[in-house]
């Protein structure tokens, strides 16, 4: 088993470490990688404001989450977990014992690889693994690597490194990233949920306005509050919204926020579904309590108002996108619909659902409630009584899906 470990601050990380990350697993053809952010670095003093360790730890799961290698990439607290400096040595030393027949690999950057000789114990981590390093700029060739490789492995022969250049990688100190936050800028050089997850916690003198946020904002809070596999739906539903929305002369701006935000509480635990839905004096059915799968769209609602200030509009189009209801507005079908037929849906029928989405809305609707109440009977599981409602309603004022 090859296994890379990443570690660093990660104070934030960014689009360069992703990057970096994604490079070593398909050039080395890691196994595994270990992202472990460091609780004292013994290089460098952390500066005024670094965010305390779990926001720091949080922010790498969610580096480590962008790289959608679900079984690969795992982040890991323990040097968080271990008194005083973060030693390479000694984390190595540590995974030796928890992986003996592993083959180790310790990735860095360029400014980490031509210093490493003055690191704590520079022999010993090399006997333990194997360096990966990687250049940030065109600069950061053969050139410069070669002359520290050759020292290295004068130093302990047998000693295994390997150097890569990166062209194109994104170049930023995180000194810089975090100047650029404070005056709000700076989004572009991260992954989008690290982003959110900054606004969202007033980390490096980010001071959002939640309940105010623009679009690109509004979207990174969303995915933040999501593993990265749903970011795909999310951003084709908000699109499919919009869409239709034009097509059916709803606001677009509020199906647009209302597709941004319908799933953001997706992967919150029962407890916690009943839990929001209690603060907020939502009544919950016996159903609703026992089948968490139906509550991700009231407490999505909840956090739409509560949270980020949506209006009515935008929390009742969210409120209703699982189950629907008899009686719907034109923006609360949009993204029932939009939600059901987006573009990476693919099931039988989902075709005829996204041509008549645009002929007629309403039939769509039908369609859509009733491949649901159809799927559920399927596999023995009760229906919604709001969805066969609004089977019943559609079908008493003559909304039928032929043609």
């Amino acid at each position: 088993m090859k296994i890379g470990i990443y570690g660093g601050t990660f104070n934030p990380p960014h689009l360069g470490h992703l990057a970096a990350a994604r490079t070593a697993v398909d050039v080395l053809g890691l196994d595994k990688l270990l992202v472990i952010p460091a609780a004292i670095p013994p290089h460098k003093e952390l500066p005024e404001g670094t965010p305390v360790s779990e926001n720091r730890l949080a922010m790498a799961a969610k580096l480590a989450d962008a790289l959608l290698l679900p079984g690969v990439v795992e982040v890991s607290s323990m040097e968080l977990e271990r008194e005083g400096k973060s030693y390479t040595s000694d984390t190595l030393a540590q995974l030796r014992r928890q992986y003996p027949e592993a083959e180790l690999w310790l990735l860095m950057g360029t400014d980490m690889f031509l210093t490493l000789h003055l690191w704590h114990e520079p022999e010993r981590i090399l006997e333990l693994a194997g360096v990966c390093a990687f250049g940030r700029t065109e600069q950061d060739g053969e050139a410069l690597f070669a002359p520290q490789r050759e020292h290295l492995q004068k130093t302990c022969p047998g000693a295994k490194i390997t150097t890569i250049t990166l062209p194109g990688l994104v170049d930023i100190s995180s000194t810089r990233l975090r100047e650029l936050l404070a005056r709000g800028e700076g989004a572009d050089y991260l992954p989008p949920s690290v982003y959110g997850y900054i606004l969202m916690n007033s980390l490096y003198g980010t001071h959002a306005d939640l309940k105010h946020l623009d679009i690109p904002e509004l979207r990174a809070c969303s995915y933040a509050m999501v593993q990265e596999k749903r970011v795909r739906h999310i951003r084709g539903t908000e699109e499919e919204a919009v869409r239709l929305a034009r097509r059916w002369g709803a606001d677009e701006n509020c199906a647009r926020r209302a597709g941004i935000l319908h799933d953001c509480t997706k992967y919150l635990t029962g407890e916690e579904h009943i839990a929001i839905c209690e603060q907020y004096g939502v009544p919950l059915d016996d159903l609703e309590r026992t089948a968490p799968k139906l509550l991700h769209s009231k407490t999505g609602a909840c956090m739409a108002r509560h949270l980020f200030g949506e209006p009515d509009e935008v929390y009742e189009a969210i409120f209703w996108h699982t189950t629907a209801k008899a009686d719907m507005t034109v923006l609360e079908k949009i993204l029932y619909v939009a939600d059901y037929m987006e573009p990476n849906r693919d099931f039988d029928g989902v075709e005829r659902l996204r041509r008549l989405a645009y002929q007629d809305l309403e039939k769509a609707l039908l369609l859509g409630v009733e491949t649901t109440v159809q799927e559920m009977r399927d596999r023995g599981l009760p229906v919604h009584k709001n969805t066969l409602q609004a089977q019943a309603w559609l079908r008493e004022h003559g909304v039928t899906t032929e043609g």
